[in-house]
């Protein structure tokens, strides 16, 4: 399949479904994370099919046997689309947190913009998946629709039937089974049980509050940021709400987590006087003086962030 061929119109509507996608503007450069699966592979049809300037990057974590000859499947598919490659490559050990971990690798080589084949499907797991670890509005708001979660307006099968449609053979990873993984449970089971007892598809409902919920907590984070978070009087005038959102963003400052309720209350306990220092995770020491707060290491105790806008 050459690259003429390979954006011809085939049997599906790809013009309707890219109505629902949010890629950039035809001619812009794009970098999509593709491990060769069929979602990321849809990811980079249709991010060719949009206009933008693609580039394929597949990340082998080297989990599995054979797992480097992955990279050349979507090398293939890239050069018929007429998209760049390029593979990188990450070491991981088995063992606790492997999921988190493989993220984190992924991250630490792809650039901060980089676009994910998250579909509408992804999008609901990660509702209930962050509802089950007890987060936020921010972790219920899952994914933001934007360039770097272009495909969240599709459903997973809607990836699928493009690769389909294209000819595409992607990779299965036996690791997407495993029961092991939380996702994964939630995805086989938890999931699949919740539309059951509602009697009806989940997904597009789950993905519907998660937008709603973003919109809401982009509103909290404007008006969070005219509260100072290291000024004790600025966090006492301020509503409850904004003040632990204020204090959130600026102990996040720097990290891929945010810190849990407990922490963030014991902070605001140390700026109404009612203690003189307080440890938050990961090692950092948070203490009061002269009507300001400081964080630094709890191992230097020397200041890591100061001031001023709510960040670091």
């Amino acid at each position: 399949m050459s690259p003429e061929t390979s954006t011809a119109s085939h049997g599906l509507d790809y013009e309707a479904l890219l109505a629902r996608c949010t890629f950039p503007p035809a001619g812009a450069p794009l970098t999509c994370a593709v491990s060769g699966g069929p979602d990321s592979l849809a990811l980079m049809v249709l991010a060719v099919r949009s206009g933008c300037v693609v580039t394929a990057v597949h990340v082998d974590h080297g989990l599995r046997p054979g797992s480097a000859a992955e990279a050349e499947v979507v090398a293939e598919a890239a050069r018929e689309l007429g998209a760049g490659f390029r593979a990188e490559q990450v070491r991981l050990s088995p063992g606790p947190n492997l999921e988190a971990r493989a993220r984190a690798a992924r991250r630490a080589v792809l650039p901060d913009d980089a676009a994910t084949g998250h579909t509408m499907d992804d999008q609901a797991e990660t509702v209930l998946v962050n509802l089950l670890r007890g987060s936020g509005v921010d972790g219920l708001a899952a994914m933001r629709e934007g360039a770097r979660h272009p495909l969240l307006g599709l459903r997973r099968s809607e990836a699928r039937a493009v690769c389909a449609d294209m000819g595409l053979e992607p990779v299965s990873d036996p690791s997407n089974a495993d029961p092991r993984f939380v996702r994964n449970r939630v995805r086989h089971e938890l999931l699949p049980l919740c539309c059951a007892i509602a009697g009806r598809d989940l997904v597009p409902v789950l993905a519907r509050q998660a937008m709603v919920l973003a919109a809401e907590a982009d509103l909290l984070d404007s008006l969070a940021g005219s509260v100072d978070p290291t000024s004790a009087r600025s966090l006492a005038e301020a509503p409850a709400i904004l003040a632990r959102r204020a204090v959130r963003r600026w102990l996040r400052a720097g990290g891929p987590h945010p810190p849990d309720l407990a922490a963030v209350d014991r902070v605001l306990a140390v700026a109404r006087g009612e203690a003189i220092a307080t440890e938050v995770p990961p090692g950092v020491r948070v203490s009061r003086r002269a009507g300001r707060l400081s964080a630094g290491s709890v191992r230097t105790a020397s200041p890591v962030m100061s001031r001023g806008d709510g960040t670091a």
